[in-house]
């Protein structure tokens, strides 16, 4: 079996022949995958969250869906739903897009709570109920949802229940001038996104191999300091002043399950501080709320998660 580092650096590195300038957005992802869980990837529209995610599937062999959130979709739209069908008979199930191995919820928080709700069951129990029967999604399902940070208008604030599914919430920022220049000389020599295809990107894994990588990295040793490091972090954010929700504990499985594959990409077979401080931001900036004086202040979500890593007392 190839290891779960390789496995990690050729990912990187395949993803960095389509993905200019998103290095560290490139890298959470695969962290996530590796970790099992779902990401919600914040940013304005054109800076390849839609590329990334059919990249991802293309190199992992996966099948992959998109979703159009829009004010007007509905629950069945998504799940799918029992259709009579007049020649035999019957109601016979159509299956929605959710019945796929990556799915791209695009501008999430377009949609209703009634139809966002429709990804919480998939999302946590890999399952959909329809008209009263269960139904299982594969194996392995993974959900990149996107959302744009400053249009509000038209847009549904996404439940904190549905929040808290998402192992991390990943922030996209223009890239830098000459990373820009990158993207443009590309599309000059040829790079068509629209058309993946043409770049010939390698199949690297199959499902079956993705998830052998992903039962290799769960050994990953964890101190009890680590533990005890976790659970201090988590806690301090239910005590801060400035918060009126902090972390729950899948907020600390969370950093306990991405610190182990932080720690396997820096080819390491053990979990130290920093893996743990690395991934903190992307892992509780969406399952923290901020009280009115904080945003008076000009603080962010991530101003307050620094606050708690200078706060609380590392393990040595």
């Amino acid at each position: 079996m190839t290891q779960p580092a390789e496995i990690i650096q050729r990912l990187r590195e395949t993803m960095a022949r389509v993905i200019v300038a998103q290095d560290e957005v490139v890298e959470e992802t695969i962290v996530a995958l590796m970790a099992g869980g779902h990401v919600l990837l914040e940013g304005v529209p054109g800076l390849a969250k839609t590329l990334l995610a059919r990249c991802l599937s293309q190199i992992i062999d996966a099948r992959y869906a998109r979703i159009q959130f829009t004010p007007d979709l509905m629950p069945g739209d998504v799940c799918g739903a029992n259709i009579f069908n007049m020649n035999e008979g019957r109601f016979q199930l159509v299956k929605g897009p959710i019945f796929t191995n990556v799915l791209l919820a695009d501008e999430i928080n377009r949609t209703p709570p009634k139809t966002q709700s429709a990804l919480l069951e998939a999302m946590e129990e890999r399952q959909v109920t329809i008209d009263g029967k269960r139904h299982t999604l594969d194996g392995f399902f993974f959900v990149m949802a996107t959302q744009n940070p400053i249009e509000y208008e038209g847009t549904y604030p996404l439940p904190e229940a549905q929040v808290d599914r998402f192992l991390l919430k990943i922030i996209i920022s223009y890239p830098q001038p000459n990373e820009e220049a990158e993207i443009l000389r590309r599309h000059h020599a040829g790079l068509n996104p629209s058309d993946l295809e043409s770049l010939n990107l390698p199949r690297l894994l199959t499902i079956d191999q993705l998830n052998e990588a992903r039962a290799a990295i769960r050994q990953t040793r964890v101190d009890e300091s680590i533990f005890d490091y976790i659970v201090r972090l988590t806690a301090a954010s239910r005590r801060h002043h400035l918060l009126t929700l902090g972390g729950s504990p899948r907020a600390s499985l969370a950093l306990m399950q991405t610190s182990k594959v932080v720690a396997v990409m820096r080819g390491r077979d053990f979990v130290t501080p920093d893996d743990v401080k690395r991934m903190a931001p992307s892992v509780l900036r969406h399952r923290v709320i901020l009280k009115p004086e904080a945003r008076i202040e000009g603080l962010a979500a991530d101003d307050i998660v620094e606050q708690l890593l200078a706060d609380t007392e590392v393990p040595r």
